[in-house]
């Protein structure tokens, strides 16, 4: 599904017009992104999570020249589904 799609089936199943439909969407992804920006942790109840996650340094190897490469740590955001979610999508 993609943004468009998605705009138009918040508008269809809230009532909403499109261009409200597009408001909230753009909403709630700046607070989310916001919110793990900040380093703080969203919980939807029922859907699930979204978090950052700590990637600690590692050595990897170029496939193509088979050298060796330091990738360094970073922070990742991370999204846990949440058990109504995972129950809806295995019914």
């Amino acid at each position: 599904m993609t943004k468009a799609e998605l705009i138009n089936a918040i508008a269809e199943k809230g009532g909403f017009t499109k261009k409200d439909a597009e408001k909230a969407l753009n909403a709630v992804t700046d607070s989310i992104t916001d919110a793990l920006s900040s380093g703080d942790k969203v919980q939807i109840v029922g859907f699930g999570t979204f978090e950052v996650r700590e990637r600690s340094a590692k050595n990897a190897i170029n496939p193509r020249t088979h050298e060796k490469i330091k990738v360094p740590a970073k922070k990742a955001p991370a999204f846990k589904a949440g058990k109504a979610l995972k129950d809806a999508v295995d019914a």
